[in-house]
């Protein structure tokens, strides 16, 4: 390897680190939010029907809007525009410590969401061109890592403030300019310290590819049949409620986050060597969190729920996100990851809407079990007539 090649890969390293360490700085200071905020508006006055809604709104926005900002960053060009503005609203959490109205906290959280549709898909645009000599399984593994890392503090930190503070919100969000202004300083150094050859190609092909149509649509149809947390974590609540144990049930949640920061970087070193396939392993895990939920009410098997899918969603948010940008030029990246995070985050409310209707409505477990292995199913298949 000569000193030129060896000198690439070491700044493509350098900057995947510091655009992880600045996704790790975001997410203490929104993930460690999120724990909290429901609990917030409750104590402003807000209902269980807003509190929701507002849930809702923010995710929608979170993933529906990335269409619209990746197709301007592709025909703008202005990426680190998008990207620097869309960690700029993270903004709007620590100055959710000077709001005592609801409808102004709720506003908060939805521009928060809308600056995470703004700077997805020109974040991974920008991976996937740092990406090219190292592999983008190991660069969006490495991400991915580092973004959960954030994700698991961020939680922790903010339990550990409230019981400080005695439950006071307003300095607990006073707390979150810290993190926010070191995820800036991180992000103005990760700027400047890029270069700019990261950004060539020979090829200017133009527009998507029937492959990456393909892809993206096998990628929806797992996601619409994998069972959400969010349920696993309603049925663990169900069972813990009459014997008084709630507390468990957000360890769950942590567990299956924890388990998503390790697996995003060992899958993303196998999809580099192994390709696309690998991609069968997540796709064929999905049923497992549906079956180990609905069979029967023990908490043992809603512990391996939550296991099994912290596995498929550390594949998710790392090797998902790696093939799009194989399967892409750089000419349209940025539109690719805006219209893939988009059906991602449409097949999760569809899914939540569908496995939510079955339980509620007793749908017998069998019936549940084999709607699930149909979609998968037919989601790998997909999967297989993938070409890069």
């Amino acid at each position: 390897m000569n000193f030129l090649k060896r000198t690439k890969i070491k700044a493509s390293y350098t900057t995947i680190i510091l655009l992880g360490i600045v996704s790790l700085m975001g997410d203490l200071v929104y993930e460690g939010s999120r724990g909290i905020i429901p609990d917030y508006l409750n104590f402003l006055g807000a209902s269980a029907l807003i509190v929701g809604l507002v849930t809702g709104l923010g995710e929608f926005f979170g993933y529906a809007m990335r269409l619209f900002s990746g197709i301007l960053a592709d025909t703008t060009k202005a990426y680190w525009f998008f990207i620097f503005t869309g960690y700029g609203l993270i903004i709007s959490i620590p100055l959710i410590a000077f709001s005592s109205n609801w409808e102004i906290v709720a506003l908060l959280v939805l521009i928060e969401r809308f600056g995470k549709a703004i700077r997805a898909p020109s974040r991974d645009t920008v991976l996937s061109f740092v990406s090219k000599g190292i592999g983008s399984g190991k660069a969006f593994g490495i991400h991915e890592f580092l973004d959960q890392i954030g994700a698991i503090l961020g939680p922790l930190i903010v339990a550990l403030l409230m019981l400080y503070t005695k439950n006071d919100y307003s300095n607990v969000f006073k707390f979150m300019i810290l993190p926010y202004l070191i995820m800036l300083l991180s992000l103005g150094y990760t700027y400047k310290s890029i270069s700019r050859n990261m950004y060539s190609e020979k090829k200017k092909e133009q527009g998507l590819t029937k492959s990456f149509y393909v892809y993206t649509f096998a990628v929806t149809l797992n996601t619409i049949g994998l069972i959400h947390i969010s349920l696993i974590l309603f049925k663990a609540s169900e069972i813990l409620q009459p014997i008084h144990q709630q507390w468990i049930v957000p360890i769950l949640f942590l567990i299956a986050q924890g388990i998503d920061a390790p697996i995003a970087l060992i899958s993303g070193y196998f999809y580099d060597k192994i390709g696309i396939k690998i991609l069968c392993i997540p796709f064929i895990l999905s049923i497992f969190p549906t079956i180990f939920t609905l069979m029967n009410n023990q908490l043992i098997m809603l512990l391996a729920a939550s296991l099994v899918f912290g596995l498929v969603l550390g594949m998710q948010e790392s090797i998902y996100r790696a093939v799009v940008a194989d399967l892409t030029p750089i000419t349209s990246r940025g539109m690719a990851y805006g219209l893939f995070n988009a059906l991602y985050g449409f097949g999760f409310l569809v899914s939540g809407t569908i496995y939510g209707s079955f339980i509620d409505y007793g749908v017998p477990s069998t019936i549940i079990i084999l709607y699930s292995i149909i979609t998968q199913f037919i989601a790998t298949l997909l999967l297989l007539n993938v070409k890069k």
